[in-house]
């Protein structure tokens, strides 16, 4: 076995081979079990007011009351949630899939033309919504061909109650201009959804392991965004894959503290934060707005927290916050860093600031997202995106889906009990990512070495073809990243009439005096000459999803536009024959 799985060799002293995928029945199962051994533990924190487990219970018994008793949904009905990290959130997700439902869940900065599309796609039959953006909501549903029917409203201060609350709804409404004017007809309010659903038994829902707890929607930075559908067993399998994972980085059940920054509607902190991290019986401390950096880095210093998980540019955006190297890290266990390719010079800061390995893993939404994590205990930043988890099995496949041996650079796919069910309603899109031998593949360009260590060479669409030979935007954008004046940075082929393409480089400047003839001899001293840059730009910030990823397609299209536009102007003062 240890054979066709060398990176066995490699795990982590107590981690198993296998996990069991089937130890828990559903989600509502795990939740219930986690209640039992820490009903009293604080579960979840944000704007100073602190649910327990228990009390997270009771509330979710309401919640998913409410839902079959008043609102009268049927298992595997869609309900959509469309806000940032709050207590509400944790409360409707769990609520939901008790109930027997499907969570939907959406980044609630989002387009009406956006929502729309998923609301439509999803066939949403409730949509639970953020005052903030309910004016987005309200013009969505203006649009919508198939109507939604039910809402839910909320206040960010609702569940933080009393006086505080109250002031904070009042203050987003009326000082910060943070919540527009907006009516839905028929939205109930959230509070009260809880209230009438408090007075009614819940009523016995066959959940089966098989069935969708979320419909994740994926691919909007590539194409239409696909829903997909992550079963109940995907879910738990996991849960227990990162679990079985976590354990030998001396957690201690009940008594850890995560910072739960990037938002519970991204598939990365729905699991290793809403789920791991549940299971063991730890406070999810949620922060409403880790954009607002000053304002987050005063957060941590409120809580002693023992494990961090976040992108790339979260951290990169931290360690230039002031007064974020003054933090107390003396209770910090581990830092976990996935959803974009952690950078090197970004990783070394961060363990010379907080003392703690910035430790990369790697995963999808269609991988429930974990399928590498490195050893938690790694002394220094390696590279690597890991070695795949329990119960998993990885490969490098070349063009023709031959498996290459050790150090060949080819298509990265996996097989184990996280990988989704497909994509909703689209069979032929889960078929191009979905092979007939069951391999999930990932459109990712991987090596794996002699110790069973994967390493991302880039994406397959990002790779620039320059005069035959492949430049990986990611190994660009390492070197740029580590010089002193630079920020961030995204690598991007342009069309070259002598080379095919050529690369262009996009930066934001840490030193405002950083000019482009400093990138041009940095990048002769550090990269051949088919990879340096040809086209330099800067700018105050790169196009990024929410949770902080760069959006090199965003900056594709720019060129593919301009040299649309090129094009038409030369065919316009051609001469006519």
């Amino acid at each position: 076995m240890n054979l066709d799985r060398p990176w066995l060799r490699s795990y982590p002293q107590g981690v198993p081979a296998e996990i069991d995928p089937d130890h828990y029945r559903s989600i509502p199962d795990a939740f219930a079990t986690a209640v039992g051994k820490y009903r009293n533990n604080p579960a979840y924190s944000n704007f100073g007011r602190t649910l327990t487990y228990g009390e997270t219970d009771t509330l979710t018994e309401q919640f998913a009351s409410y839902l079959l008793n008043v609102l009268k949904l049927k298992k595997g009905d869609r309900v959509a949630i469309m806000m940032p990290n709050c207590l509400q959130y944790p409360i409707a997700i769990f609520g939901t899939l008790r109930a027997g439902l499907s969570v939907v869940n959406v980044n609630p900065l989002y387009t009406a033309y956006e929502l729309k599309h998923q609301l439509e796609d999803a066939g949403a039959a409730l949509v639970i919504v953020v005052d903030n953006f309910g004016a987005t909501l309200q013009k969505a549903l203006e649009e919508m061909d198939t109507p939604v029917k039910h809402v839910i409203t909320t206040g960010l201060g609702d569940l933080v109650g009393g006086l505080k609350g109250g002031v904070m709804n009042f203050a987003l409404k009326y000082l910060t201009g943070m919540v527009p004017d907006y009516t839905i007809h028929g939205a109930v309010r959230f509070k009260h959804a809880l209230a009438l659903g408090k007075a009614r038994p819940v009523p016995q829902v066959d959940i089966k392991s098989g069935d969708i707890a979320f419909l994740q929607y994926t691919g909007g930075t590539t194409g239409v965004a696909k829903g997909a559908m992550l079963t109940h067993r995907n879910l738990l399998a996991n849960m227990s894959q990162a679990s079985a994972w976590v354990k030998g980085a001396g957690i201690e059940p009940g008594k850890e503290i995560i910072v739960t920054a990037l938002p519970l509607y991204h598939i990365f902190a729905l699991t290793a934060n809403g789920l791991v991290f549940m299971e063991q019986g730890a406070l999810n401390y949620l922060v409403t707005n880790p954009r607002d950096m000053r304002g987050f880095v005063k957060e941590l210093n409120k809580v002693r927290f023992t494990a961090f998980t976040g992108v790339n540019t979260l951290f990169n955006g931290l360690l230039n916050t002031p007064g974020f190297d003054k933090i107390d890290f003396s209770s910090l266990k581990f830092t976990l860093g996935g959803g974009m390719a952690v950078q090197r010079t970004v990783a070394e800061r961060w363990k010379q600031v907080t003392g703690i390995t910035l430790v990369e893993a790697y995963g999808l939404t269609e991988t429930s997202p974990a399928a590498c994590i490195n050893p938690l205990d790694l002394k220094e930043f390696n590279g690597s995106i890991g070695l795949p988890i329990p119960s998993t099995s990885a490969c490098v496949q070349d063009d023709d889906h031959n498996v290459l041996s050790v150090g060949g650079t080819g298509e990265l796919c996996f097989k184990g009990p996280q990988v989704m069910k497909g994509y909703w309603q689209r069979p032929e899109e889960t078929a191009k990512v979905i092979d007939a031998n069951g391999w999930l593949h990932t459109g990712d360009i991987a090596r794996m070495d002699e110790n069973g260590f994967f390493y991302i060479v880039d994406r397959k669409k990002d790779m620039i073809l320059v005069s035959g030979f492949n430049v990986y935007p990611n190994e660009i954008e390492d070197v740029l990243a580590a010089m002193p004046g630079v920020l961030e940075v995204a690598a991007v082929g342009v069309p070259d009439e002598k080379s095919g393409e050529t690369v262009k480089v996009v930066i934001v400047r840490k030193d405002p005096k950083l000019t482009a003839h400093d990138i041009k001899i940095y990048s002769r001293q550090h990269l051949t000459g088919y990879k340096r840059p040809h086209y330099i730009e800067f700018r105050d910030e790169l196009p990024k999803t929410n949770v902080g990823k760069i959006l090199r397609r965003a900056l594709r299209e720019e060129e593919d536009a301009k040299a649309s536009e090129n094009d038409a102007r030369q065919n316009e003062s051609a001469p006519a024959h």
